[in-house]
C-alpha cells in the first residue's frame, strides 16, 4: 500500500461541545445540593432520586470534559492515529453510569419507598427545588439543544442524532432532557401524594424516573458503541472524495473509500485508485501527491489519507514510489 506519511494531529472540537458541557456541569452541581438539601427536610424519594440523578449528571459532565481533553493530545508512537477515540471510550463510561447508577439507585429508591412510604411532610421544600432545578436544568437544555441543532442543519432530529460523531454534544442534550422529564414526574409523584394522601405514589414517580434514566442510557450505549467500533464517513462525502479522485487526468476510476472516525472531526481514509497504466513512476507519485492535496484542501476532516494505486506500474516502479512516500 501506498500512503504519504501522517503528520501528528489533534482532534479538534468545537468550542460550543465545552460551552455546553460547562453550562450542564454548573446546573447539575447546584441542582444536586438544592435537592438534596429538599429530601432532607421532606424525606421524599423521589426527590432522593433526583437528587442522585443531578449527582450522576454531574460526574457525567466532568467524565465528558476528561474526554474532551484527552481526545486532544498529539499523536505518539504508541498511538499513530492520536487520542480521538478517548472521547467516545469516555462517553460510553457515562451511559454506563446512567443506566447502572443513576436508573439502577432511582429505582432501588422507588422500591424501598414502596415497601415503607413514611408519612407524608410538607411539599414546599418540594415544591421551590423543582421550580428552581427546572430553571437551571432548562437554561442548559436550551444551550444543548442550540448547539445540536446548529450541527444538524435541516435533517430530523432523530436522523441527527443516529449521524452524530460527536457524543459530548448529544449526550448532553438527552442528559437535560431526561432531567426535565424527571423532574416532571417528580412533581406529579409530590402532587398527587399529597392530593390524594397516598405517599405510595411517591415511590411509583421514582420508578418512572428510573425507568427514564434506563431508555436514555439504552439510547446512549447503543450510539456510543456504534462509534467506538468505527462509523464510516456520511455517504455524500464518500461519492463526493469519488468523483474528485476520478477528475484527475491519471486517473482511469476509482473505488468507494474506506473511512472511519477517530474522532468527531478526525476521519480516517484508504482510498483505491486505478490509475493510466502507461504512467511513469515521477508521473503516478506526482499524480498521487495532487490527489492528496486536492482531497485534504477540500475536505479538511481526512486528516489521515491513504491512496493505493491499483494499476499495474510493475514491481520496480512500485517500490521506488514507496520509498518516495
Amino acid at each position: 500500500m501506498n500512503t504519504e506519511p501522517n503528520s501528528a494531529s489533534t482532534a479538534a472540537d468545537p468550542p460550543s461541545s465545552k460551552v455546553a458541557i460547562l453550562a450542564a456541569l454548573g446546573a447539575n452541581l447546584a441542582i444536586a445540593i438544592i435537592k438534596f438539601v429538599a429530601a432532607a427536610f421532606t424525606g421524599s424519594s423521589a426527590m432522593m432520586a433526583e437528587g442522585i440523578h443531578s449527582v450522576v449528571d454531574t460526574a457525567n459532565e466532568w467524565l465528558l470534559l476528561l474526554g474532551l481533553r484527552s481526545s486532544q493530545r498529539p499523536a505518539s508512537d504508541k498511538r499513530p492515529f492520536g487520542y480521538g477515540k478517548e472521547l467516545y471510550f469516555w462517553s460510553f463510561i457515562v451511559a454506563i453510569c446512567i443506566f447502572a447508577i443513576g436508573g439502577g439507585i432511582s429505582i432501588y429508591e422507588g422500591i424501598q419507598h414502596l415497601r415503607d412510604p413514611g408519612p407524608l411532610k410538607d411539599p414546599t421544600w418540594n415544591y421551590v427545588v423543582l421550580g428552581l432545578a427546572f430553571l437551571f436544568d432548562g437554561a442548559s437544555f436550551l444551550v444543548a439543544r442550540r448547539t445540536f441543532n446548529a450541527q444538524r442543519g435541516q435533517m430530523s432530529f432523530w436522523k441527527a442524532f443516529r449521524g452524530s460523531k460527536d457524543p459530548s454534544i448529544f449526550v448532553v442534550l438527552f442528559e437535560d432532557a431526561a432531567d426535565l422529564l424527571g423532574l416532571s414526574v417528580a412533581f406529579l409523584g409530590v402532587f398527587l401524594s399529597h392530593q390524594l394522601q397516598n405517599p405510595y405514589l411517591d415511590g411509583v414517580a421514582s420508578l418512572l424516573i428510573g425507568g427514564i434514566l434506563l431508555v436514555v442510557a439504552g439510547l446512549l450505549l447503543r450510539e456510543n458503541k456504534s462509534l467506538l467500533l468505527g462509523e464510516p464517513a456520511e455517504l455524500a462525502l464518500l461519492q463526493a472524495v469519488r468523483a474528485l479522485a476520478r477528475t484527475d487526468s491519471a486517473v482511469v476510476d476509482a473505488d468507494t473509500p474506506m473511512t472511519s472516525y477517530l474522532s468527531p472531526h478526525e476521519i480516517l481514509m484508504v482510498l483505491r485508485v486505478e490509475f493510466q497504466p502507461d504512467l511513469h513512476t515521477a508521473d503516478l507519485t506526482e499524480g498521487v501527491q495532487r490527489l492528496q492535496q486536492a482531497i485534504r484542501q477540500q475536505y479538511p476532516d481526512i486528516r489521515h489519507l491513504f491512496i493505493e494505486p491499483i494499476a499495474q506500474i510493475g514491481i520496480e516502479a512500485e517500490t521506488a514510489l514507496a520509498e518516495k512516500q
